[in-house]
């Protein structure tokens, strides 16, 4: 089977991490070598790790690892982890005194999903990265998509399962752009091509028929207190082409297109929404523009892939069932 995820980029591995019994988890990317970076933050709630130093004014321009955890804030601490994997190996910034792994990362909150006290940390981190490879990567209610859910708006109890998806997308002269998407949105998830929504509020907690969200959300005036602020979509996309660390930021900037393309309402007050854009190969010549929309094409593909592919689970329900 050909491989049409994120991992076909040559360089690139992936890795997820769970834990027994806990409905949260980690996922890492990791570039050969390391890879120059951008990353665009659209949400008014972001948990992030390590994006100052993506700004296009400061000094490094390259990552060696990136994650994404449940666990909300907890999660961070799987940066630890992923760190420990590289300096072992000898990857990242030399300064000199020895190399400095520069680990980038986003967390999303599954704290309403995962009630066990227990999170994704740095023990969890290091075991993504030793389980990473470059075979098609898993999808669904897996690694930091475990605890994922969708369709909030109305409440937690009337969410659907969600979680990770990844695609990729071939242009010519052999540019590949990909992407990895962990979904655990506010607002709902529409199949762009169609308009059709896959994963939509329910009309009950113990109900499966979706509510005419567009309708409802005319007549309110806000939000329920205390549930909203729950949720994001944070990934990265990739390519082979050879591009520098501005030009990256512009990808992660128009990939946000493909975010709010299938999720509405998208980048609120509630989420988190952060994307990264990792440059992974030497292919040169390739517009900027032209990178981006494949982006924004990419991120769409991964976002309808996380929700299709997700199982349901707690009582809430995933369209892989």
């Amino acid at each position: 089977m050909e491989n049409d995820t994120i991992s076909a980029i040559e360089g690139l591995r992936v890795g997820h991490g769970h834990m027994d019994g806990v409905f949260s988890g980690c996922t890492v990317i990791l570039p050969e070598g390391g890879a120059t970076a951008g990353v665009d933050i659209r949400g008014g709630a972001p948990g992030s790790y390590g994006t100052d130093t993506l700004e296009p004014v400061n000094l490094i321009d390259r990552i060696d690892g990136l994650f994404f955890a449940g666990g909300s804030a907890f999660g961070l601490s799987c940066a630890d982890g992923v760190r420990q994997y590289l300096k072992e190996r000898n990857e990242g910034f030399a300064t000199g005194y020895g190399v400095v792994p520069i680990v980038a990362g986003a967390i999303i909150f599954d704290l309403s999903v995962n009630r066990t006290g227990r999170h994704p940390d740095a023990r969890l981190g290091l075991e993504a990265c030793l389980g990473a490879s470059s075979n098609i990567v898993e999808e669904g209610s897996v690694g930091a998509g475990r605890g994922a859910t969708a369709a909030k708006l109305f409440g937690f109890s009337r969410c659907v399962k969600a979680g990770v998806g990844s695609s990729l997308v071939r242009g010519a002269a052999g540019l590949k752009v990909g992407a990895l998407i962990v979904v655990n949105a506010f607002g709902e998830v529409y199949d762009p091509a169609t308009g059709i929504k896959i994963a939509g509020a329910r009309s009950g907690p113990a109900q499966s028929e979706p509510i005419d969200t567009v309708a409802a959300l005319q007549k309110m005036t806000g939000f329920e207190a205390g549930f909203p602020n729950r949720n994001t979509v944070v990934g990265a996309v990739a390519t082979n082409a050879l591009l520098n660390k501005v030009q990256l930021t512009k990808v992660a900037r128009m990939a946000h297109d493909g975010l709010a393309r299938t999720v509405f309402p998208a980048h609120t007050q509630y989420d988190g929404d952060t994307l990264f854009a990792l440059g992974c190969g030497k292919l040169e010549g390739m517009e900027v523009s032209l990178v981006g929309a494949l982006a924004v094409i990419a991120v769409e593909q991964a976002i309808l892939r996380a929700v299709r592919k997700a199982r349901g689970i707690a009582g809430i329900p995933g369209l892989a069932d």
